[in-house]
């Protein structure tokens, strides 16, 4: 027997009163936690769940996620936890595919009201049996009238349960990728996949037993669900939630919480970073009790990650993983220097080849595509074997991401295949200009991609976001990157813009851009 929910289990007998989840002015105690994960078990059985079926979840940072996460998969049944930014269209789109049988939908704001679009999309899903509306206040009726919420389920359960035996390849959890071709597709991650995962803290950082994460990454997504709650409460660590990422809050619960470690894509470090008002924040204290900060999901830029280091007092440990991957694959190791702009090496018991299109290795500091192999790869896309079959061509699961390596064997992400732009047969390397275009002193963020040209078949468009206070005009900035560029790389069109899109786990929306 292999079930992920062991994480929770585990902790709860072993510490039962360490609080485990903090949410504004609320401590939950791992005991509590699982107490509630095996009511949610049982309310699941008592309407005929069974051993392998699929159950949805739509849930922001809450504590309600880890408590259903977890006795969804002590009911021996798979989590298939879906982007809360979904609408009813996209909705039951997800829960047909991945033949859910019940799904739980938190209410929602009235600014994001997810309750109404989840019941749009179960209502538009007769595969679907059970609809669980997640309340704020668990003692109140459902927003919408005829359906049962998760206070109802759980009422009179008992707070024990015997978790169903499961075995280590057996699926766990479903997770979506983004969909950046084609529709989305589910990626079937076994429990000894996902248990694998959360362990290799054990050889990335030191745990400390007053451990606190700031998980303001979305729990929905691989980065945020392993790297942090899976592996935190693996660790027995406390886990201090923020449901929607804001750089005023993460500072306050910084602050307030003393947290030691923060996880988070580029994005969140750069707004950190340009805070408006930094003096409001006890900074002393937050920088004498972080302790780790790791950035993955995107590459880091390499003036942000330097600008961190110098106000926090911590390096940035860079890593790098997909949905598929469980999913990290690679991190930069605590017990050797690191390097800037690396995602580092491959972690225990994963091996990365960069190949050309042919599948042959390429030399070090050669750019081809990053392939790998290990625990951490998925069983494959759900239900789409020629998919599953091509991504993992002669047994190495094919990122789709460009990179090189160094003669230490440090990997650095280039770009992705898909952003890569051949400009007059010229490859550019949008991170390349990014980079570069960061130095600009009147520059904050940048974000480059291919536009299409008559002449050169694709043409460089770099969007931009100035600091506080900067000003600079694009003819300017053009001729300055011109001046600090080949011919073929710099940007001839420049956007000026207030805000960039951006995924609900703080990706640069690039395709929007183009």
């Amino acid at each position: 027997m292999l079930n992920l929910a062991v994480l929770l289990e585990d902790s709860a007998r072993e510490a039962p009163t360490r609080t485990a989840i903090i949410f504004n002015d609320m401590k939950l105690p791992y005991a509590a936690v699982n107490a509630a994960a095996n009511q949610i078990a049982n309310g699941l059985v008592s309407i005929g769940i069974q051993p392998g079926d699929k159950v949805a979840l739509s849930c922001p940072n809450l504590p309600h996620f880890p408590v259903i996460y977890y006795g969804i998969l002590k009911a021996g049944a798979v989590v298939v936890p879906l982007n809360v930014l979904l609408k009813g269209r996209e909705i039951a789109y997800h829960l047909a595919d991945s033949d859910a049988k019940a799904y739980f939908c938190f209410q929602g704001t009235p600014d994001l009201p997810m309750g109404q679009f989840g019941f749009e999309g179960f209502q538009q899903t007769p595969s679907c049996d059970h609809f669980f509306m997640i309340t704020v206040d668990p003692t109140v009726p459902s927003p919408i009238e005829g359906t049962k919420t998760v206070g109802q389920l759980m009422a009179n359960q008992p707070p024990t349960f015997d978790t169903i035996a499961t075995q280590s390849d057996d699926t766990a959890v479903i997770l979506y990728t983004s969909g950046t071709t084609g529709n989305p597709k589910g990626a079937e991650l076994t429990h000894n996949n996902m248990i694998m995962n959360a362990r290799l803290t054990d050889t990335m950082y030191h745990a400390e037993p007053d451990d606190v994460h700031l998980i303001t990454l979305p729990l929905f997504h691989s980065f945020g669900q392993t790297v942090q709650m899976n592996a935190g409460f693996y660790n027995k660590a406390a886990l201090s939630l923020l449901p929607r990422f804001d750089a005023d809050a993460a500072l306050t619960i910084m602050e307030r919480d003393n947290v030691t470690l923060f996880a988070g894509v580029p994005t969140m470090y750069w707004a950190i970073l340009n805070h408006p008002n930094p003096e409001k924040f006890d900074l002393e204290k937050i920088v004498r009790n972080l302790r780790l900060a790791v950035s993955g999901g995107a590459a880091m830029p390499v003036e942000v990650m330097r600008a961190f280091g110098e106000k926090f007092g911590v390096q940035i440990l860079e890593g790098y993983g997909l949905s598929e991957t469980s999913p990290v694959a690679t991190f930069n190791r605590l017990n050797r220097p690191p390097k800037p702009g690396s995602i580092g090496l491959p972690v225990w018991g994963v091996q990365t080849r960069i190949v050309d299109p042919l599948d042959n290795d390429v030399t070090p500091g050669e750019v081809g595509e990053l392939i790998l192999k290990g625990h951490n790869v998925m069983k494959g896309y759900y239900k789409r074997p020629e998919a599953t079959a091509e991504a993992m061509r002669g047994g190495w699961f094919h990122t789709g991401d460009l990179a090189r390596a160094d003669e230490d064997g440090f990997i650095y992400i280039t770009d992705r295949v898909k952003d890569m732009i051949i400009r007059g047969g010229f490859n550019v390397y949008p991170r390349e200009i990014e980079e570069v275009m960061l130095t600009h002193p009147a520059v904050s963020l940048a974000a480059v991609v291919g536009v299409p040209h008559d002449r050169h078949g694709e043409e460089i468009k770099a969007y931009v976001i100035l600091k506080p206070g900067q000003t600079v005009e694009e003819a300017d900035l053009i001729e300055w990157c011109r001046d600090c560029m080949a011919s073929y790389k710099y940007p001839r069109i420049i956007e000026i813009r207030d805000a960039l899109p951006m995924t609900a786990t703080g990706k640069i929306l690039k395709r929007e851009l183009r």
